[in-house]
């Protein structure tokens, strides 16, 4: 009974040890993850638009829908992204929109957001390493490579039958 119970927890010692930290199973095979986005991108950029003294309706124009509004703080819209994607480290960003009735008052969290294209470099898992090089020869290759051909050009008229159509229209 003690032989079987040691067993047991060695295998189950043994099953934890092949997941290492980096999420890879026995260091050699990624797992696939589903990549989840979550809320609204907003950029500087698109924050730059938004100026105190708009209504709803031109905020929501500019920025989208806001992924939370609560009917307790009826002036409060919360616009939350979250991005996983592998490859990439996740990213959380919230900015709060304060309204005073029908017109904005106050945007809190805006000066953490990325602009458009820090963004995109952000997410994108792509390695520069891995894009392929653009072909170049030598210029020994160069001189290696057969001469092309010029086919003659006639210099007379074009061969083949001669025929003559009827007019198109009947006159």
């Amino acid at each position: 009974m003690l032989v079987l119970l040691a067993l047991g927890v060695s295998a189950l010692g043994g099953c934890s040890s092949l997941q290492s930290s980096d999420s890879t199973l026995l260091g050699l095979i990624t797992p696939y993850r589903i990549e989840v986005v979550q809320g609204n991108v907003l950029t500087k950029e698109q924050v730059a638009l938004v100026k105190p003294g708009q209504n709803r309706t031109q905020v929501r124009d500019i920025l989208g829908s806001p992924l939370l509004t609560d009917t307790f703080h009826g002036d409060r819209w919360d616009y939350v992204f979250t991005i996983r994607r592998q490859g990439t480290e996740p990213q959380q960003r919230q900015v709060v929109v304060y309204f005073d009735g029908e017109t904005l008052k106050s945007i809190q969290g805006a000066e953490s957001l990325p602009a458009e294209r820090d963004f995109v470099n952000s997410i994108d898992n792509a390695k520069s390493s891995r894009s392929p090089k653009p072909l170049a020869l030598t210029p020994e290759q160069l001189k290696e490579l057969p001469v092309p051909v010029q086919a003659a050009m006639p210099a007379s008229a074009p061969e083949g039958p001669v025929r003559a159509y009827p007019p198109l229209e009947r006159s």
